[in-house]
């Protein structure tokens, strides 16, 4: 364990004393040989490893007190500790996701992978190399991950220079040699979290990531190659990696179009008839854009919630496309703050309006609130709670991921919108250690100061 008293040093300001005294250093050159410049690289990735140890105890043991508090509260079993990984993830700047992570591994490590521990606290293995220790025996009993986690782990000089791959290899021999039966119920929960995902990528550009059971992920890939090389024989000029993208594209919208009968149409998901039977086929976008942009007399942005901005020239070539093919398009009007550029309103006059506030909070928050949390909107959530006098309005109103709307909901948590007519949309959130966190909604376009804009809606 850690000496209390170091930790009681460090509480008073010792660490952000020794980090700007480091943040100083970097302005002028280190002066150093070479030979000094890489065992300081090293060092510093010791201390690294390290600090990301000690964050792990203490998140461990926010987590072990929150929860001791709550029982003497009397609070459910089920609902203690709620909202700890939040302040985590919070605490270190990262995704609510994350912090669930981070707080999963704290606790598991120290209590069943002393050897692990062992080597992360001493700097000689990362955080990541603890946490696909983790993963690749969270199977197994708890004699069994011991087993792992003496025979990986126990020399730190042998697990420091074990690659991740390699290490990932032995854990998953070890754990299978121990208990066959668990590793084939691990791969079928596995199974069950098949799942596609998109991500935004530099250049107007998407990641798609499917994650597949291996059979699958390999035949599918065998027959993208086939149909690559095949066409790459017959003389397409098309790049191997750009004839699998097409074939994978269009493959799955031809797909969409047969089962559906009708051309591909983009519509507004909120705007979609309720009863399956006339639900419109297609795929689902929506596009926000100025007017200028619109008619090529400004190139500001457009935004593709769930996506980020995108170049006018390329919003302008999705807005003609559709048209072109005798898509349907329609406009729906959103009005812009002249000093802040945040969505403050939406024409109620709009065609096929339905649920308009919460559509209008989608679009003016486009991902969820929380801070370094980018997941895509799932709860149009109260800031100030109704059963707390809380109103219905848009300033008391955020977009928030399902993780992070149930976390709020813990003991402790507090928040509150701007007031009405405020300039900036604001939400301030206060978590039960007292730290507070305000965020507000990105611009969807640059603030010109003295002029009232109208941006578009475009659904096709």
């Amino acid at each position: 364990m850690f000496d209390s008293r170091v930790f009681a040093t460090l509480s008073t300001g010792v660490v952000d004393e020794f980090a700007r005294a480091l943040s100083r250093t970097l302005g002028t050159p280190s002066d150093l040989r070479d030979a000094e410049r890489v065992d300081t690289i090293r060092a510093l990735e010791e201390l690294v490893c390290v600090a990301t140890a000690a964050q792990a105890l203490l998140s461990a043991e926010l987590d072990e007190s929150r929860r001791a508090s709550e029982a003497e509260r009397g609070v459910p079993v089920m609902r203690r500790g709620r909202g700890v990984a939040s302040e985590v993830a919070l605490a270190r700047r990262e995704s609510p996701h994350a912090g669930q992570r981070h707080l999963g591994l704290a606790t598991i490590v120290r209590r069943e992978l002393p050897c692990t521990w062992a080597a992360w606290r001493a700097g000689r293995i990362t955080e990541w190399k603890a946490t696909v220790i983790a993963r690749e025996t969270a199977c197994l009993t708890r004699e069994h991950r011991a087993a792992v986690d003496r025979e990986v782990a126990a020399d730190a000089a042998k697990v420091e220079r074990m690659g991740v791959r390699e290490l990932a290899a032995a854990c998953r021999r070890r754990a299978y040699g121990l208990d066959p039966e668990s590793d084939v119920a691990k791969r079928r929960r596995a199974e069950k979290d098949r799942t596609v995902t998109l991500r935004p990528a530099p250049d107007a550009m998407t990641w798609l990531t499917a994650l597949l059971p291996v059979q699958d992920g390999v035949a599918a890939y065998a027959g993208l190659t086939r149909t690559a090389d095949s066409a790459r024989a017959a003389g397409d000029p098309r790049s191997r990696g750009q004839v699998m993208a097409d074939t994978l594209v269009s493959s799955v919208l031809d797909d969409v179009s047969r089962r559906d009968d009708a051309q591909t149409r983009w519509h507004l998901p909120e705007e979609a008839p309720h009863d399956d039977a006339a639900r419109p086929a297609g795929v689902l976008v929506e596009l926000v854009m100025t007017d200028q942009a619109l008619f090529g007399t400004s190139d500001e942005p457009a935004n593709v919630p769930g996506y980020g901005p995108i170049p006018a020239e390329l919003a302008r070539e999705i807005v003609t496309g559709a048209c072109s093919r005798d898509e349907q398009v329609w406009l729906r009007r959103l009005y812009t703050s002249p000093t802040t550029g945040q969505l403050v309103a939406l024409d109620s006059r709009a065609r096929r309006f339905r649920g308009g506030l919460a559509r209008f909070i989608r679009l003016r928050d486009q991902v969820c609130r929380t801070p370094w949390c980018d997941a895509p909107i799932r709860h149009v959530d109260h800031a100030h709670d109704v059963a707390e006098g809380g109103e219905t309005r848009a300033d008391n109103a955020q977009g928030l991921c399902e993780a992070c709307n149930y976390a709020k909901q813990a003991a402790g948590w507090t928040a509150r919108g701007s007031p009405p007519g405020a300039v900036r949309h604001q939400v301030e959130t206060t978590t039960p250690t007292g730290h507070t966190c305000h965020t507000s909604p990105p611009a969807v376009r640059a603030p010109r100061a003295q002029r009232v804009r109208i941006d578009f809606v475009l659904a096709f």
